[in-house]
């Protein structure tokens, strides 16, 4: 993790949710306020987990380029449209019956066999989640279930070994989620800077979930500035070193 110079940064890039906004919730105004501020002086791009779209509509339709999937789809804001415009989107497929039985052991084995709904969902991307409280677990049951996600790591070495041809995070409230290699938050960013033009050093990461198993570890480890937010109602606070 590096530190930088203000002066130097071209990009503030952003994970959504548990950063600038509470788990599947929409965006503040509060929270607005500061990404308004923030873009009076830099490029913004949010990277998130999920789709391009479903970020936008969370952001309620906020002006801004979205990495979504891990990578797995790009999309550009088109200032003269006022539309968010999808550039890329990629798909692989799946083998749900290999992924299922995956599922079905990792339950067995770390006893989280009692479930609502579906016990894997797919994406059409190819991505995978795999909700430890089900597909159809109410919202509020998902974030008390593990805020500081210590249920999660504790068993995400085994989650990782066993999809071995994915990359697996801590995702969302209660959940991992998967990605096929390479896709991942670290990936997407440096590809987005090359088709920018914008060098590594110019870049500041803004991410809550950097720890093990974290979707945004491999940023937090690497050589791009990171500011952790382990708060999102602190999230202007975090970032006020940017302005």
């Amino acid at each position: 993790m590096n530190t930088f110079s203000k002066e130097r940064v071209k990009l503030v890039a952003f994970d959504l949710d548990g950063t600038i906004t509470q788990h599947k919730t929409k965006l503040s105004e509060e929270s607005k306020r500061v990404l308004d501020a923030l873009g009076r002086s830099y490029r913004l791009l949010m990277v998130g987990a999920g789709s391009c779209e479903r970020i936008h509509n969370q952001l309620n339709g906020y002006p801004i380029d979205i990495v979504g999937n891990y990578g797995m789809e790009y999309a550009q804001w088109d200032e003269k449209s006022r539309k968010l415009i999808v550039t890329e989107k990629r798909s692989v497929p799946i083998d749900k019956p290999s992924v299922t039985e995956r599922i079905e052991y990792l339950r067995r084995e770390t006893g989280y066999t009692e479930y609502k709904g579906e016990t894997v969902e797919f994406h059409e991307s190819g991505m995978l989640t795999f909700p430890l409280l089900g597909t159809a677990a109410a919202l509020p049951d998902k974030i008390a279930f593990d805020p500081d996600r210590k249920k999660r790591r504790k068993i995400y070495p085994l989650v990782a070994e066993t999809f071995g041809d994915y990359n697996a995070f801590v995702g969302g409230s209660s959940s991992f989620d998967m990605s096929p290699k390479p896709y991942c938050k670290l990936e997407a960013l440096g590809r987005y800077c090359s088709l920018h033009n914008i060098s590594r050093d110019e870049v500041v990461y803004v991410g809550d979930d950097y720890g093990t198993g974290g979707n945004d570890e491999d940023v937090y480890k690497s050589d791009i500035a990171f500011i952790c937010v382990d708060n999102y109602l602190d999230f202007g606070k975090c970032v006020s070193k940017l302005f």
